[in-house]
């Protein structure tokens, strides 16, 4: 015969009630497409500035603040701890790297920056209840730091991908190389823009 402990009750109901907890810290992609996201002019532009910049691995997360002309102010990127998707850890985290990287614009009335993220992961580009959980935290820690909340974009093997705007592209992935100074300078000489990621590494670069 063997003999063992059943859960007590208090901790199976303790449980549960984390579970709800976590669960109902996350958006879907209705929730998010229904929220008002401003749409990034350029989302290629953005996504190739920053891979460029942090070389994203799987569980990079990579929060960037830009300008009312989408140029980056600031960038900060991390790896995601290995531990069970939560709204409430993924906003305390982002959080701590906005404070650390850009002052918060919370006495401002109407927020003039929005925060973006770009989180690499492996999978494909479909919504996945850890998705959800960085939609959240990213919402949250966006209304802490006087910040709009922008895209959410992820990066899978298989290219990059608008979370609620079915934008996307192959290149760049969670493979690929860093799209060089040099090849962001010809797309710039050829389709000349103002601001954007892009333009902001090259004038980093060219001020060193």
């Amino acid at each position: 015969m063997t003999f063992g402990f059943a859960p007590s009750s208090a901790a199976s109901m303790s449980t549960s009630a984390t579970s709800a907890n976590s669960l109902a810290r996350m958006l879907e992609p209705a929730e998010w497409a229904a929220a008002g996201i401003p749409l990034l002019r350029n989302p290629r532009e953005v996504v190739s500035g920053l891979h460029s910049r942090h070389l994203p691995r799987p569980d990079t997360a990579i929060v960037a603040v830009l300008d009312p002309d989408e140029r980056l102010r600031a960038s900060a990127s991390f790896v995601r701890r290995p531990a069970p998707a939560d709204g409430w850890m993924f906003r305390n985290a982002l959080l701590a790297q906005l404070r650390r990287v850009i002052p918060h614009d919370l006495r401002r009335r109407t927020p003039v920056r929005t925060a973006v993220l770009l989180y690499c992961r492996e999978g494909d580009g479909r919504w996945t209840e850890e998705d959800g959980a960085w939609m959240w935290g990213l919402r949250d820690a966006c209304t802490l730091h006087g910040l709009r909340c922008g895209a959410y974009i992820t990066l899978t093997r298989e290219g990059w991908q608008v979370l609620g705007e079915g934008r996307g592209g192959r290149r760049p992935s969670a493979d690929s190389k860093p799209e060089s100074l040099d090849a962001l300078a010809a797309v710039e000489t050829i389709q000349p823009r103002t601001g954007g990621s892009a333009s902001e590494v090259l004038r980093r670069a060219a001020a060193r």
